[in-house]
């Protein structure tokens, strides 16, 4: 939804293969169908992450570098706020997890 949707939305018009990231898969394939719905680009795909999870975030960096050819462009744009304080199975903060470490470990990881 929001700034990632409207991303992914003008990345696949551009005719790019476009990657979906969610953490969600029932409101990222909805996502995606809309996408290649208005854009006709088939090349509009979902994979699961947790930027919460550390364990996510090397899985899914894993399964990109190995799925892949190349990588140009990586949007990191998603976020939590508001949610009440807690610990992920980590040890880590949850919303510090989330918004940054995920985010800084997918960056380095698809560094190559």
């Amino acid at each position: 939804a929001g700034i990632g949707k409207c991303v992914a939305l003008d990345l696949a018009r551009r005719n790019a293969r476009t990657i979906l990231a969610c953490r969600n898969r029932e409101r990222g394939q909805a996502a995606v169908e809309e996408i290649r719905a208005a854009t006709g680009n088939a090349a509009v795909v979902l994979r699961l992450v947790d930027t919460s999870s550390l364990a996510s975030v090397r899985a899914f960096a894993q399964a990109v570098l190995q799925e892949e050819k190349r990588l140009d462009v990586l949007v990191n744009n998603a976020g939590i706020t508001g949610l009440p304080f807690a610990i992920t199975p980590e040890g880590l903060e949850r919303t510090f997890a989330t918004n940054y470490l995920g985010p800084f470990l997918l960056t380095n990881l698809l560094l190559g």
